[in-house]
């Protein structure tokens, strides 16, 4: 088996996390504990919260690379995976011409990337291309390349986030427009669904052929790592609307690209739950990230309707270290489920909890 110098544990931690995403493991439990970092506290006194210029790659692998080795001695079920958030959405409308934006994200020590709406309107879709040769598409290969070779035997990196069908399109023209073109300019919708298909499979396709596979599976900052190709899939368009518009607009191109390649994990937000049973119906779908946000009741504290909601599917949720340690010595905790433990005290503390997360049974 392939090993990290950042994960020791990675032989026990893998076929725990294979046993989840193949739905074999619905009566246990499993979490990755979050503890006080140096490098997240280091990157906070070098970047407020805001705007910033596209980072040195050779900066953000060192970055991920002391946050990891940081957390080495923790035996939960986390494996050490570099999220390229540079990449996350900014990439997508980059390519085709857009301004990509960066802002800086001290809590997690994050940059992020986005793109304000490329057209003025849908009469100058005709105009765009893909140029492989494109500043941005060059970018995107000498990031991965270093961050390969700078990650090599020591830590993952992680899949990131497809801006596909709706989402391609609210990069183009906006999300009021997308909105109103479901009705009045459907044909044109299809066409940038299209579109945005060929341009997020070749940004896939190039992931994978430069990122090895982990012992068969891909890292990911939504579940850890999965087995097989998997992408990250979003359905954030939909969260503002019925369920009907998912299954018109979203079922067939989603399950069309996670199809393509092994499966995808996806994410709802608070006011995106509606969907649940939708999305854990979609083919080729491993697991759900359930998401908080303000003015909805946290994923944990209801989470005994989204489990019961979801069937099988594999959950993933937030919970602070003083709720989670409650639930789990009162024996509350919900199986099937990923949880992701912020605010832990310590190392010491993480791995003592982990003894009891490896022998819970529900």
């Amino acid at each position: 088996m392939e090993t990290l110098a950042y994960k020791p544990t990675l032989h026990e931690i893998l076929p725990r996390l294979r046993s989840l995403y193949e739905r074999r493991a619905t009566d246990r439990i499993f979490a990755a504990f979050d503890v006080p970092s140096a490098a997240i506290a280091e990157f906070a006194r070098q970047y407020a919260h805001g705007f910033c210029d596209y980072p040195d790659p050779a900066e953000r692998v060192r970055f991920w690379d002391r946050l990891f080795s940081e957390r080495a001695a923790i035996e939960d079920d986390d494996v050490p995976a570099a999220y390229l958030s540079e990449m996350d959405q900014g990439l997508y409308g980059g390519l085709l011409g857009g301004k990509v934006q960066f802002m800086a994200h001290p809590e997690n020590g994050w940059i992020s990337s986005m793109v304000a709406p490329l057209l003025a309107d849908w009469s100058e879709f005709d105009s765009l291309r893909f140029d492989p040769d494109h500043v941005w598409f060059r970018r995107y290969l000498a990031q991965l390349d270093a961050f390969v070779r700078g990650s090599r035997s020591k830590f993952g990196i992680s899949h990131f986030i497809l801006i596909d069908g709706l989402n391609f399109a609210f990069e183009l023209v906006g999300a009021t427009e997308t909105y109103l073109s479901l009705a009045e300019r459907p044909e044109m919708v299809r066409r940038v669904i299209e579109l945005a298909f060929e341009l997020n499979a070749k940004v896939q396709d190039t992931f994978f052929e430069h990122v090895p596979l982990l012992e068969g599976g891909t890292c990911s900052n939504m579940c850890e790592w999965v087995p097989g190709r998997i992408v990250s899939e979003s359905v954030d368009p939909f969260h503002m609307t019925s369920v009907k518009y998912l299954e018109t607009w979203g079922r067939e191109p989603i399950e069309r690209m996670l199809g393509r390649f092994d499966g995808g994990v996806l994410h709802l937000h608070g006011n995106g739950r509606h969907l649940l049973e939708v999305v854990c119906s979609l083919k080729g779908a491993k697991a759900i990230r359930m998401g908080d946000d303000k003015g909805f009741p946290l994923a944990f504290d209801v989470l005994d309707s989204l489990r019961a909601r979801a069937g099988d599917m594999p959950l993933v949720v937030e919970v602070e270290y003083a709720k989670f340690a409650d639930a789990l010595l009162k024996h509350r905790l919900p199986g099937g489920v990923l949880y992701k433990v912020a605010k832990t005290p310590d190392i010491a503390t993480a791995n003592r909890f982990m003894e009891t997360v490896r022998e819970y049974r529900c």
